[in-house]
């Protein structure tokens, strides 16, 4: 799979990848034990600090996606989509604290989807 950075859209470039990753996931171009690029060798293919690539990385370990070994590098988590795992949960949470709080599902519902709507 080939990484790339649109520099024409607002997405920063970190969410770029971490999107570009995720999709690969669950796409199946990318497959559990593939191994990532390292930070700065992926920093400077695509032109970005490695802080950059690095958060991007970051954000996939604590979703899930990817797990590091230490000096063997990055790789794509055996865990399956955990991002999907990952909503799965936070809809858990929400759902929990909706019923907690009396609101109807419909209205729950709702939120949700204006939620969605909202872009930051």
């Amino acid at each position: 799979m080939i990484l790339t950075i649109d520099p024409q859209v607002p997405i920063p470039p970190y969410e770029q990848l971490r999107a570009q990753v995720i999709e690969g996931v669950r796409t199946g171009t990318l497959s559990p034990g593939d191994k990532l690029p390292t930070v700065r060798r992926l920093a400077a293919d695509l032109g970005l600090a490695p802080n950059t690539v690095a958060r991007a990385y970051r954000e996939l370990e604590q979703d899930e996606v990817i797990e590091t070994r230490g000096r063997l590098g990055s790789f794509i988590a055996a865990t399956g989509d955990a991002t999907h795992r990952q909503a799965q949960l936070a809809a858990i949470a929400y759902a929990e604290r909706v019923r907690s709080l009396g609101l109807p599902a419909e209205e729950a519902l709702e939120i949700v989807r204006a939620a969605l709507r909202i872009r930051s």
